[in-house]
């Protein structure tokens, strides 16, 4: 499919000048002379490349504001900014904003077609590495032996063969996408359409035409997520950052199974397999007025709470071995040999969870070191801010010698149980103490045992 360039000048001899010189470098174009033509454009139809005039009809700042429109919109457009009023002030400010290259008037046209060339090739690339992670992402298995993760498992199985609604709570990166890609892939819609909406990417002004979609004066439709996932599964990540006034609207279509397109007159009704997810608690988003309750109540009818990773710690070695394994397959590489038991990694807080350790592993993939040294040393130079030892030497050097080995000894066996998933034998055969004497030991200790 061609690429398509808008051009924006309200100057018509320079319009005409990029229009033959994009033409005839192969791509489409279209234009606009002025602000409200431009948005309107960009509203229609995203372009897949913008040249932006900063100085337009409304202001000084024209193109600055629809650069912003755009990257708020799709933040991977690239936009080259043209001006012939240049300033070190203004080339700072459109790069700021997001702005692929800032050219002056009047342009190098070899110059200009270069970086034409490379925003093309910078957007086929964002595009590549796009289809890569959902490609990889709809192939990555939910891996975890914790009670937390068997527990989610059993529940996608019970849940799946239903057409409940269903709530998915979970710190960032933990793994709620994956949890409802195995829920719709398990149903009897996986061979429908699996939509996602994300409540904190999308601009405030914009929920409504993104939701339910738009009918244009020119007849033209824009398709919201709700008919994009009928008969399949709408997945709403982040639910809790959706304006409240958008909340009744999700409610009413909740209760009439139906809803009216911006600007349209006639009612459309959908199938659609309701997904929500938060990384926020919803009840605490009640109380503080955030979030509606009786939205709450319609969304939850099935509830699965996945816990961070330094929570589930048994989980971690089975993760470095899956994710070593699927990521050397996918970069064609010699599988990975990690240290399953690397202290670093285990005591490693973990606060972008399951996310931050693919990316761990997947950095130690692409710089491809040649021994365990090498690899050890990439883990701790990535997480050497905040490894267990720093914690324990920081907490402990002004406390007397008792306390601080008494709280070393309940941090370091809090994480051994968990490392094993609270199995009382395995951890003390890892520690080196009797059964019984670990029992003692926990016990004195304060610690919790757990199943």
């Amino acid at each position: 499919m061609a690429i398509e360039i808008l051009i924006v000048d309200d100057n018509a001899d320079i319009r005409n000048i990029l229009n033959d010189l994009i033409i005839d470098a192969g791509y489409k174009t279209r234009l606009a002379a002025n602000y409200n033509q431009a948005l309107s454009e960009i509203d229609k139809k995203m372009p897949d490349v913008a040249i932006l005039d900063v100085k337009l009809d409304k202001g000084e700042n024209d193109g600055i504001e629809l650069l912003s429109h755009i990257k708020s919109t799709n933040k991977d457009v690239p936009v080259i900014i043209i001006t012939g009023h240049a300033n070190v002030e203004m080339a700072v400010n459109s790069l700021k904003h997001g702005a692929f290259e800032f050219i002056e008037k009047p342009f190098d046209q070899n110059r200009l077609l270069n970086f034409i060339k490379r925003a093309v090739e910078n957007l086929n690339l964002k595009s590549q590495n796009r289809d890569y992670e959902n490609k990889l992402f709809s192939s990555y298995e939910l891996i975890g032996e914790s009670k937390n993760i068997s527990n989610i498992k059993d529940q996608i199985d019970k849940i799946s063969i239903t057409e409940s609604r269903v709530l998915i709570n979970g710190p960032s990166g933990s793994g709620k996408e994956l949890i409802a890609r195995k829920i719709h892939k398990k149903s009897k819609r996986n061979n429908k359409q699996f939509i996602i909406l994300n409540g904190a990417l999308l601009d405030a002004n914009k929920y409504e035409q993104e939701l339910f979609g738009e009918e244009k004066k020119d007849g033209s439709i824009s398709y919201g997520a709700l008919e994009k996932a009928n008969q399949g599964t709408l997945l709403i990540d982040q639910v809790s950052e959706i304006p409240l006034a958008i909340q009744s609207k999700i409610l009413r279509v909740l209760t009439d199974q139906k809803f009216k397109r911006l600007n349209g007159n006639n009612d459309i009704n959908v199938d659609v397999r309701l997904i929500c997810s938060s990384s926020k608690d919803l009840k605490e988003e009640i109380i503080i007025g955030n979030f509606r309750e009786d939205l709450y109540h319609r969304l939850s009818v099935f509830e699965i709470n996945i816990k961070p990773l330094n929570e589930r710690i048994s989980d971690i070695p089975l993760l470095i071995k899956y994710f070593s394994k699927k990521i050397s397959e996918n970069y064609n590489i010699k599988e990975l040999e990690i240290d399953n038991n690397d202290t670093y990694i285990l005591n490693h807080n973990w606060q972008g969870n399951v996310r931050e350790l693919r990316n761990l592993i997947e950095r130690i993939a692409i710089l491809q070191p040649d021994s365990k040294e090498k690899i050890s040393n990439i883990i701790k130079e990535s997480l050497k801010n905040d490894g267990f030892t720093d914690k324990i030497t920081e907490n402990n050097l002004s406390i007397p010698l008792k306390e601080a080995r008494e709280k070393f000894e309940k941090e370091y066996l809090t994480i051994q149980l968990k490392k094993f998933n609270g199995n009382i034998s395995k951890t003390a055969s890892f520690v080196g103490m009797e059964r019984s004497a670990l029992h003692r030991k926990l016990k004195g200790l304060g610690i919790k045992e757990f199943n």
